[in-house]
């Protein structure tokens, strides 16, 4: 039997059988890990298997390719702190899906996973929506797909970039776009860490992190669209002004 320890955040549950569920969390030594829960739909589990949460973990199997069980025990949960905070609920939920949907299984990104756990600690304060963004930049990262805005992909130069190649994820000024200015994505200036951080900027950059997620690292993983949740919190942040 093989067994290992540890904690993890809950990104979903989803029933299995009669009684039992399959938990997927984000660990930090094991990346995205599932498992059966039995009795993961009883009143008494199924509040601690909400997005978000924290767990302490015991998973086991007779052999480390099978799917296992896991054991889990409460440390903290977030959905309860979240329920009054329309901005808060969501963005809980879409970084949950969005871990879900594009993390590889059991392939650890211990660096991904402590500033996901920064991210949703830091739920329902004013500058959460560019935390999110500043998140969805370092996932791009972390999965080989980050991009590269601090100089001019054609002239070299850090000063006057306008555009995002969506090709290469590099910056580009307005003279080095030149005829090909309309095949590239804005630059608005909060990827560059300048900006107030109004939400109307957050967005903007959403729309270009969006970009890449959706058609350079969710697709490298297959025809799928990128969660609804994305989208459900993108319209709460556009409500919100």
């Amino acid at each position: 039997m093989i067994e290992w320890r540890g904690e993890g955040m809950v990104l979903a549950a989803r029933p299995h059988g009669e009684s039992a569920a399959i938990l997927e969390v984000f660990t930090e030594a094991r990346g995205r890990h599932a498992g059966i829960v039995h009795g993961g739909t009883s009143r008494k589990l199924a509040p601690l298997l909400q997005p978000g949460a924290q767990v302490a973990l015991t998973w086991r199997a007779r052999l480390e390719e099978h799917l296992g069980t896991f054991s889990v025990e409460p440390v903290r949960s977030r959905m309860g702190a979240v329920m009054g905070d329309r901005i808060a609920l969501e963005g809980l939920n879409a970084t949950a899906a969005m871990l879900s949907h594009l993390l590889p299984e059991r392939d650890a990104h211990p660096r991904l996973y402590l500033r996901s756990l920064a991210l949703l600690d830091m739920l329902g304060e004013a500058l959460w929506p560019l935390a999110y963004l500043r998140w969805e930049e370092s996932l791009l990262g972390e999965m080989g797909f980050g991009l590269d805005l601090e100089r001019c992909a054609v002239t070299g130069t850090r000063e006057g970039l306008a555009y995002v190649s969506p090709r290469t994820g590099r910056a580009v000024t307005s003279a080095g776009a030149g005829e090909f200015a309309d095949r590239l994505l804005p630059l608005p200036p909060v990827l560059r860490g300048t900006g107030g951080g109004a939400a109307a900027e957050v967005l903007q950059g959403l729309e270009v992190t969006g970009w890449f997620l959706e058609h350079r690292l969710s697709r490298s993983l297959g025809e799928r669209p990128l969660p609804a949740a994305r989208a459900r919190l993108l319209a709460a942040l556009a409500r919100a002004g």
